[in-house]
């Protein structure tokens, strides 16, 4: 049981200045944000918001040392990621309580992200000392070609709230392996900690001006970079619009552009599938978060053969979820992140139903003490059939609801599947053949067979069509922050 005598503890000594090229420094105009506590409303924490000046000395920071990170021995940049990696473990229950208060997600979902937050260091301090070239003669027998990898240089790293801890590490962990320096700019609503990572990363040994972090309460402050020369990668966590727009301002000086935008995953019950397992993995590929997660499963496609049964089962598994304050003992479902969620979810199933679909089941919001009324409670909900046209079943959702939609032929389930602007993620539940099938089939860059897990820091991770550009994490993440050189030599 979290105490609050911890709480106020972890707070108080979590730092909340700038990261500013390797020290703490309070922002250049004195500003700060405000972080709320989701499961009360309150403030949390008052951080240093970034200006547009901090921005810029951070750039310069990161050139005037990007040639000697760069020149670093691989193996010495693998050392300070694996340490790092130890860090976070050895940090694991603050970081975790940390995310609990700034996001409001229950402690075993952020116990759960701060392990697979570190894995990325891991990972990636054993990618570090494997950047391979190549070396071969030319079809023609007249000259050799070298091909060397070499690091982008400095990056801009933008990432969202619903993850604060993975969605840094995924893009640091391949930036530092490579070699390049990181200006890190966290959302506003959840800066607390990836502001404890930075101390981490100083500890572990990493040299001043190699990574800064910028919480700011103007994030065009912080993407006024994107137009000062020496900046050459963006790396973007978000949705799809801020990103699209940012990729654009970034095509203007022909930047390196990774973009992870929204998603609309389909999870597809096939008529042959184990629709008890498909039910019960609902929990991990919907309710995670409180259902706040990129890849969360957002269109249920069921068999019509075994739509009611299925939405009874789901109805029953959501059910088991205890709702509330997220540190205290037995929930594992903390609030959404703020009132404008709340709000944005609960229009979503209200149209859905007012256009028709049915109600199967709602959850309750608990009584909870006073401190909690202004709380961004939402309690959950599985609706069916509601029409295609509903927004729920083109808007990403969000939050912890379920929206089950029929179809006949696998034929149908591809098509109702791949229309949509995006293509992050999907999941598929059949037999091995025809799961396998329709996997092949559907437009996502990332599909689940038979299981609600998704991400793996060892598998690339991204999507394609309007939810993004590049991937992250496995072997193809480092090559995202590498740039090929050819040398052609004679051959005598």
């Amino acid at each position: 049981m979290v105490k609050p005598s911890q709480i106020h503890s972890l707070i108080a000594s979590t730092p909340k200045d700038l990261f500013l090229a390797g020290r703490w420094a309070a922002a250049s105009d004195g500003g700060v944000l405000e972080v709320q506590n989701p499961a009360t409303g309150q403030t949390l924490a008052h951080v240093a918001s970034a200006t547009t000046e901090d921005a810029h000395t951070a750039l310069r920071a990161a050139l005037d040392v990007q040639k000697t990170w760069a020149n670093t021995p691989a193996r010495r940049r693998s050392e300070i990621l694996y340490r790092t990696f130890e860090l976070i473990h050895a940090h694991a229950e603050e970081l975790a309580l940390l995310q609990t208060l700034e996001l409001g997600r229950a402690l075993p979902d952020s116990r759960a992200e701060v392990a697979y937050g570190a894995e990325f260091f891991r990972w990636f301090a054993e990618e570090a000392v494997r950047i391979r070239g190549d070396y071969r003669v030319n079809p023609a027998g007249t000259a050799r070609i070298l091909v060397r990898q070499e690091p982008v240089g400095p990056v801009l790293a933008v990432t969202p709230w619903n993850f604060p801890l993975a969605m840094g590490t995924r893009k640091l962990g391949p930036a530092l392996a490579a070699g390049c320096t990181v200006i890190v700019k966290p959302a506003s609503k959840t800066p607390l900690t990836m502001l404890f990572l930075a101390r981490l990363l100083k500890e572990a040994g990493l040299p001043d001006g190699v990574v800064s972090v910028l919480p700011s309460a103007r994030a065009a402050r912080i993407s006024s970079l994107l137009d000062q020369p020496g900046l050459r990668k963006l790396t973007f966590t978000g949705s799809s619009i801020v990103g699209q727009k940012l990729a654009i301002k970034a095509a203007k000086h022909s930047l390196r552009v990774s973009l992870e935008l929204g998603g609309n995953a389909p999870y597809i019950v096939l008529p042959d599938a184990d629709i008890d397992l498909a039910a019960k993995e609902v929990a991990i590929a919907k309710m995670r978060g409180a259902g706040q997660v990129c890849i969360a499963a957002n269109r249920f496609l069921v068999h019509s053969s075994l739509a009611d049964e299925f939405v009874q089962k789901v109805a029953a598994e959501m059910a088991t979820f205890t709702l509330g304050p997220g540190w205290e003992e037995d929930v594992n479902f903390g609030p959404l992140s703020g009132a404008d969620q709340v709000e944005t979810v609960r229009t979503l199933v209200d149209d859905a139903v007012a256009r028709g679909g049915r109600l199967v089941w709602a959850g309750r919001t608990p009584a909870f003490g006073p401190e909690f009324e202004g709380g961004a409670w939402y309690p959950g909900a599985v609706l069916i059939n509601a029409p295609e046209s509903s927004p729920i079943h083109h808007d990403e959702i969000f939050g912890p609801v379920i929206s089950v939609t029929t179809f006949e032929t696998e034929e149908e389930v591809i098509a109702k599947a791949n229309n949509t602007p995006y293509g992050l993620a999907a999941y598929v539940f059949g037999s091995p053949n025809a799961a396998l099938r329709v996997a092949e089939s559907l437009e996502a860059g990332m599909v689940a067979i038979n299981r609600g897990a998704l991400s793996d820091p060892a598998a690339p991770f991204g999507g394609v069509k309007e939810s993004g550009i590049g991937r992250e994490g496995g072997f193809e993440g480092i090559h995202e922050f590498l740039e090929t050189k050819y040398i052609a030599l004679p051959l005598d």
